[in-house]
């Protein structure tokens, strides 16, 4: 993975900062030459949809809930490798279908009243037992099931099944075991290569019985974990606050408690330029992607910006997640493949990305995993991939062959986008609209809904095309490609698809992708999901639009907060310096 450092001054930026709002003194240094202290300030123009581990289902409430919770793993955020979280240390067996956790003796819940005494008590394997069979129940709250345990864990399946009839299976999932209080033990149902990567994702994040208990469905708004931050004032729409977990089990190599900061704040501003003029004014330490508007001011000329006072610090990198449009392979509009290649050809991604997003992106002529050099770095070769291409003629014949020659007697079709993200959404659906006017004689309406229903509304198969975006839950292949595993489509029409959401069914693709899974040799499972992905591409199963890079605009005496493909924040490093020390030359 590249990472790209550029220190720019902007000119659109005044030179002095606004006082913004302090919660907390200011940092104080401690060991080893970090300070302690402070607020950590950041926006988020989408709303989170739920907060319990289950059911988080978009990066909002991941990015939240990343600094509450924790799983048994976790990702070190300067290179997406698997470290310890609640279990210090683990072991396999041979063929990988066993795994064995030990948990750590010094790890506590966050004081809460859902205990009697108010104080967090230690955690035992049994918590984590109780929150995987929970993982693994039939509920309105678990969209996480289909994407971690099942079709892997021994006894996830059966157990997911007998929840439906109301008639749980004692002792839970079976494949989940609890040798004693410090060790549990899983057992999967064939190799899984990539098990440590899902056990790092949101839904196997740990929580206590008590807070379900206690909260039940207000969970989605209620955060009771072992991370780093603990709730503090949680009002959708409004704002997030937490504040620093005096109990954390964390310590850095210098002898100074994690973490770091005192206050971590999320803002709900939906404009992307408010949030801009809110950076500017020195109310947000951060701020994720850039208006495209601002792009060429931003990312000017590198020898100009040597020559400017530096104000900030740019930090970009390329991104495990892209942006696509899905086509619900149900519907009366998008059940033939030919119609869905004629849209793939019709619309010409490598225009789009140079003029229409500023060169802020890659065109999405591969498949559905992003070309990086994470992957690539594993054996995933991208170059072998036969993409899309800008093919007018190509896009026509198909249609044609479809039974709509020129467009004659095509259903009405709408693209519903969501709101919010600035101005990117609406500017990508206007070009694609007038691209499919112009190429394929199609007469494409827009509609813009708040994400929250945007996603309802395609999870429950009620719309044929829909803007969408997907971040890897974790760094493997196996998270994009899951996008289109039949089995994740539920036999009721009426049920939520919540991954695939398409509801693409192929039996050649479940075959390579199942083998993928249980392919224990690095270099075939990659060329397997490679085989999957060209399958996906050749159906025409989803429209790639652009691969993602993350951009952020990050306040000068802002340390540690590292870059990575899946913008993923691990705050419990991340520390201030004071404002009467910070220079320049503090960004370099």
């Amino acid at each position: 993975m590249k990472h790209l450092f550029w220190f720019l001054g902007i000119l659109i930026f005044a030179t002095s900062c606004g006082t913004g709002d302090r919660n907390t003194a200011e940092p104080v240094e401690g060991k080893g030459g970090v300070y302690l202290g402070g607020t950590f300030r950041m926006n988020e123009l989408e709303d989170f949809k739920s907060l319990f581990p289950p059911a988080i289902s978009e990066v909002v409430s991941q990015r939240i809930t990343s600094q509450v919770y924790e799983g048994l793993v976790k990702l070190n955020p300067a290179n997406l490798s698997i470290v310890p979280g609640i279990a210090s240390r683990w072991e396999h067996n041979d063929d990988l279908t066993k795994w064995t956790f030990h948990i750590r003796p010094d790890i506590k819940f966050h004081n809460d009243s859902c205990f009697s005494d108010f104080k967090g008590r230690s955690v035992v394997a049994g918590d984590v037992k109780w929150c995987f069979d929970k993982l693994c129940e039939s509920s309105d709250l678990n969209s996480s099931f289909e994407i971690t345990f099942k079709d892997l864990v021994i006894g996830a399946n059966e157990y997911y099944e007998s929840t439906r009839s109301n008639s749980p299976l004692p002792g839970g999932v079976s494949g989940v075991r609890v040798i004693n209080d410090s060790t549990i033990e899983i057992e999967t149902l064939h190799p899984s290569a990539g098990f440590l990567n899902i056990l790092s994702f949101a839904g196997t994040y740990i929580y206590p019985k008590e807070a379900w208990a206690k909260y039940g469905t207000g969970m989605r708004e209620k955060c009771v974990g072992t991370g780093p931050f603990m709730q503090k004032v949680i009002k959708r729409g409004d704002k997030v606050v937490l504040e620093r977990n005096p109990n954390y089990w964390g310590m850095d190599e210098f002898g100074n408690k994690l973490p770091y900061l005192d206050i971590v704040s999320f803002s709900f501003i939906k404009e992307k330029k408010s949030e801009m003029l809110a950076f500017q004014r020195g109310d947000l330490d951060m701020v994720f992607r850039l208006p495209i508007d601002m792009v060429p001011q931003i990312m000017g000329d590198m020898e100009h910006a040597k020559e400017r006072k530096v104000q900030f610090e740019v930090q970009s990198v390329p991104a495990l997640s892209f942006y696509y449009y899905g086509m619900l392979c149900t519907g009366q509009i998008f059940n033939k493949k030919e119609t869905r290649l004629a849209f793939n050809y019709a619309i010409d991604r490598d225009k789009l990305v140079n003029y229409t997003l500023q060169g802020e992106g890659i065109p999405g002529n591969y498949g559905l995993v992003p070309p990086s050099e994470t992957f690539e770095l594993a054996g995933y070769k991208f170059k072998e991939l036969k993409g899309y291409t800008f093919d007018p003629v190509k896009a026509k014949a198909l249609l044609a062959k479809a039974g709509y020659p020129n467009g004659k007697g095509f259903p009405k079709i709408v693209l519903q986008i969501n709101s919010a993200g600035g101005e990117r959404n609406s500017q990508i659906a206007e070009v694609i609209q007038k691209s499919l006017k112009d190429v394929l004689n199609i007469n494409v309406e827009i509609t813009t809904v708040p994400f929250a229903e945007h996603i309802d509304a395609y999870q429950s198969g009620k719309i044929d095309f829909f803007r969408a975006g997907w971040v890897a839950d974790y760094p493997d292949p196996q998270t994009f490609l899951q996008l289109l595993y039949g089995k994740l489509v539920p036999a009721n029409a009426g049920e939520n698809s919540f991954t695939n959401s398409s509801r693409f069914v192929n039996t050649a693709f479940d075959s390579l992708f199942n083998a993928a899974q249980r392919e224990a040799d690095l270099s075939k499972r990659m060329d397997l999901f490679r085989r999957a992905d060209q399958i996906a591409i050749d159906e025409g199963a989803l429209m790639p639009i652009y691969y993602e890079e993350n951009f952020r605009l990050v306040q000068l005496g802002v340390k540690n907060l590292l870059p990575n493909g899946m913008e993923y924040r691990d705050l419990s490093r991340v520390y201030k310096v004071p404002a009467s020390e910070v220079t320049a030359d503090s960004a370099k």
